[in-house]
């Protein structure tokens, strides 16, 4: 299966929270898309990787998106080496994916900024010919994805890019309420932690609506790029 889009987080979660309005709207376009979790989330203050692994299955029915994958990475101590390089790429080769959208380039969470760059690099090093992947019992040929785009997380970082998500909101914080283990529920008992509050789970709302209101659309999502926008005319910026 080829992918048009395989968005990759660090934590289950970390793409809904980010971008499930853009890849719900490139479903809706006809585009196959894919979600790539590096780690279970195991070191998560709420829930266990257990739950989480229930919750991104249902997220991703949701989203409606055509595969989600989970390598296993430990998190908070996985590392931006060769071994994690290699199995990225594997992914990255197997799927072929157009555009790929990872972490935030600097955030909060160490493993988000760690994770940003170890997909940008794997992302790169996954064209390069004289690297040789097995997968499935088959050499793979090189792939490289024709642009890498990182989501805005805690962070408000200035976006280089901003989409129209209008429509998607709803389905957006649908795939996020998904993770019952993690965010605002009242009856839940768990330990509280920054984004278990009901204000965070707001939050998701109005920094969409405040990024809509940027280029005057009702809600949007940002992203930061590694590359220049080429277009064909001035026109196409409108």
């Amino acid at each position: 299966m080829k992918l048009d889009i395989l968005a990759v987080g660090s934590h289950p979660d970390d793409v809904e929270l980010s971008c499930a309005g853009t890849l719900a709207k490139e479903i809706d376009r006809g585009k196959k898309v894919g979600i790539l979790d590096l780690t279970r989330g195991e070191l998560g203050t709420r829930g266990t990787a257990e739950i989480r692994e229930k919750e991104a299955k249902a997220a991703a029915e949701i989203l409606g998106v055509v595969l989600r994958h989970n390598l296993e990475f430990s998190d908070g101590f996985f590392e931006n080496n060769t071994a994690h390089q290699l199995e990225i790429i594997k992914i990255l080769r197997k799927y072929k994916p157009e555009i790929v959208i990872c972490n935030a380039v600097e955030d909060r969470h160490i493993d988000h900024g760690k994770g940003a760059k170890l997909v940008s690099d794997a992302c790169f090093l996954s064209g390069l010919r004289k690297i040789e992947t097995i997968m499935d019992g088959k050499k793979q040929e090189a792939w490289r994805p024709k642009n890498v785009l990182h989501y805005i997380q805690w962070k408000n970082l200035k976006p280089d890019v901003v989409i129209d998500i209008s429509g998607y909101i709803d389905k957006k914080l649908d795939a996020v309420r998904a993770y019952e283990s993690q965010f605002f529920k009242k009856d839940s008992d768990e330990p509280e932690t920054p984004i278990s509050s009901s204000n965070f789970l707001e939050s998701i709302n109005y920094r969409a609506r405040d990024l809509g209101r940027l280029i005057n659309t009702d809600h949007a999502e940002g992203f930061t790029l590694e590359r220049h926008v080429a277009v064909d005319s001035v026109f196409d910026l409108i």
